[in-house]
């Protein structure tokens, strides 16, 4: 076997053609990696908003909270099934909520708009949500025309900020008075008003679009589930909060991958054809080099194996630089429409394990196919040719 310095050191020799190699693995596996990122960022954002001992409710073949319908008479029924935690007080914990959305002017933006989305909560969204805390102002008060706002959209949008004013509805406006923050989820991208608040503004009289209990714990949710969805009458559905959660970010991140890997696969056949160039570069200026190594004793599996390892090489050290500046995503936030709801949602990249392998694999692998035909082409040389050459 040829050795392993040998390779180096004409790798070292060839700087303008590695480094044009290195480079555009690099770019391959950074495009990757962020696509994979963002998928990762959209799917923790929305799942960390479900709580495993939640359960939601939604009207039966409602899709998502938004078009859901629930009258506020069934709440009483969902409240007192078992299964339900109760609080110190003896009530149960869990409330009727109406989520909507509203256009929202971005800052510095030149007029451009997006959907915000608004959840009407009860007096005990805290006691329901016990890991939301407020990190600015305050509370705010029940029955109001205050409102608090998550922490991902503080400042994005005009008015959205503490001690500030928007108009919920036309000539309905609210006072942000407290901003909120959950772990980074979903949550963060809302603004929360009083339910009333929200009914009398949208006309929602005597309906909520979603109900949320706290469960006694996780495992109760068979019972509770089994006990609401008994009464046809009432028509609802009962899922895991968390069950939920992941179903409403499919759509969205499933898009962002497929559009990243499409990017990528343009990139990774550009990579091989630089790589391919590469190599095939190589094998045309180091003939002699190949003859004398042939003459040597050295077999054409050497030779293949010692060209192919150059690629491999540049590849992988590609891929490290990759993934090394897609780590720096990782501070990056981001914004995109969840298609469940058809508001936005600001979220970071999620850098993985799962990311690293998966981009330093392909790195390698755009590697081995565009140095294996060169590779190949180079251990086929005869040792007289080569050396004539």
């Amino acid at each position: 076997m040829i050795p392993v310095r040998y390779n180096v050191r004409s790798l070292l020799v060839r700087r303008a053609t590695s480094l044009a190699t290195l480079f555009g693995v690099a770019l391959v596996v950074f495009v990757l990696a962020a696509a994979m990122m963002l998928t990762n960022g959209i799917n923790k954002t929305l799942t960390l908003s479900g709580s495993p001992d939640h359960a939601i409710i939604i009207r039966k073949g409602a899709d998502s909270e938004m078009p859901s319908t629930i009258e506020t008479s069934a709440l009483a029924n969902i409240l007192s099934a078992p299964g339900v935690k109760k609080n110190a007080q003896g009530k149960p914990i869990g409330a009727g909520e109406i989520v909507t959305v509203i256009l929202g002017d971005r800052i510095g933006s030149d007029g451009s708009v997006s959907n915000v989305l608004v959840r009407g909560v009860a007096d005990n969204v805290f006691e329901l949500r016990p890991n939301v805390t407020i990190v600015a102002g305050r509370k705010a008060r029940p029955g109001s025309d205050e409102v608090i706002i998550g922490d991902q959209i503080r400042g994005r949008f005009v008015g959205m900020d503490l001690d500030q004013q928007f108009e919920l509805k036309k000539n309905r406006p609210v006072k942000v008075v407290g901003v909120f923050a959950d772990n980074g989820s979903s949550f963060e991208s809302e603004i929360w008003a009083d339910v009333e608040t929200v009914r009398s503004s949208f006309g929602r009289e005597g309906t909520v679009t979603s109900a949320t209990v706290t469960l006694d714990s996780p495992t109760k949710h068979d019972v509770f589930k089994a006990a609401v969805e008994q009464d046809k009458r009432l028509g609802l559905e009962v899922m895991r909060e968390q069950t939920y959660y992941e179903k409403q970010s499919e759509m969205t991140s499933m898009l962002m991958s497929i559009l990243g890997w499409i990017i990528s696969v343009f990139f990774i056949i550009a990579a091989v054809i630089g790589a391919f160039i590469t190599m095939n570069t190589a094998v045309a200026h180091r003939t002699r080099e190949i003859g004398t190594m042939r003459a040597l004793g050295f077999s054409r599996k050497a030779v293949m194996m010692s060209f192919t390892l150059e690629c491999i090489f540049l590849a992988l050290a590609g891929a490290g630089i990759g993934v090394v500046a897609a780590f720096f995503m990782s501070f990056v936030e981001f914004s995109v429409i969840n298609f469940m709801s058809w508001s936005e949602i600001v979220f970071k990249f999620q850098m993985e394990a799962g990311v690293i392998i998966t981009s330093v694999v392909v790195g390698a692998f755009t590697g081995l196919l565009g140095g294996v035909i060169p590779a190949f082409r180079a251990s086929r040389l005869r040792p007289i040719d080569a050396l004539r050459g």
